[in-house]
């Protein structure tokens, strides 16, 4: 895989764990370096073995799939794409009314849930036949980097950011979509 399109695909996944750590960072109570820390361990660790998991149940299919990965490969990314942005257009505003965002309970609830599109992802790396530990290693990372980051700018400016990163990895994944199916039409 190229390096340019596995950063694509790494920052596009990170966006949904971004926007939750931004939205962590203005509700925690906590020390923000400390919590960025956690936050980005649980949901950089998720990210990275949902990716691997997704991966691993697609490897067991993929010869059934060849003659049709590049159209899974973009329906999927596609798909997660779409409801990314679905989801950031439908959200009006961000709340602090969640239950203890600083528990350990409440870090895992949200790294499974942002990491499930990684599942996904996983599946349509499958099909492509990527070296899945350079791929789930960059993924962890950066999306470990993100989530560090957006608790630092969630402290500082949670309120004027909102849904915008959603938007912007929910394009980036319909863009690396379009270019899985472009390569293997044309």
């Amino acid at each position: 895989m190229e390096p340019v399109s596995l950063i694509m695909i790494a920052v596009g996944l990170s966006m949904d764990a971004f926007a939750v750590a931004c939205v962590n960072g203005l509700c925690t109570v906590q020390k923000k370096y400390n919590y960025a820390l956690k936050v980005g361990f649980y949901f950089g660790i998720f990210q990275g073995i949902m990716t691997i998991a997704g991966y691993l149940s697609a490897f067991y299919f993929k010869t059934y799939f060849t003659v049709i990965d590049h159209w899974v490969a973009f329906l999927l990314l596609s798909g997660i794409g779409l409801h990314m942005i679905w989801q950031a257009y439908h959200q009006k505003e961000i709340s602090c009314d969640v239950r203890n965002v600083d528990s350990h309970r409440a870090l895992l609830t949200f790294s499974i849930a942002t990491s499930i599109d990684a599942f996904a992802v996983g599946i349509s790396l499958a099909i492509l036949e990527v070296n899945i530990s350079i791929v789930s290693v960059v993924i962890a990372v950066t999306t470990f980097t993100l989530s560090f980051i957006g608790v630092i700018i969630g402290k500082k400016f949670g309120y004027r950011l909102g849904n915008k990163t959603d938007y912007i990895g929910g394009f980036v994944l319909i863009l690396i979509g379009l270019k899985i199916l472009m390569e293997h039409i044309g």
